[in-house]
């Protein structure tokens, strides 16, 4: 399995609204980090789907080597 870019060295706090789903970037090559704008076409990536159950503030994972995708668990802290 290929690595994916590291996109960012800290967690992106996004308010997220319920009901609404969200596309997280596995691949981290997209422009409209940290959601999917489709650059992964042509590799094993795929986005990773967000549902938001209530309205709040989130952490998605910038830095990509999260075990608990698409939210932050400190890996870029390693």
């Amino acid at each position: 399995m290929s690595t994916p870019k590291r996109a960012s060295d800290t967690p992106y706090a996004v308010t997220v609204e319920q009901g609404k789903s969200y596309f997280w970037c596995a691949c981290g090559l997209s422009a409209k980090q940290p959601f999917c704008d489709g650059s992964h076409k042509g590799s094993e990536f795929t986005p990773v789907k967000y549902e938001a159950t209530d309205s709040k503030e989130v952490y998605f994972c910038g830095c990509k080597a999260t075990q608990n995708a698409p939210l932050c668990d400190g890996s870029h802290k390693k």
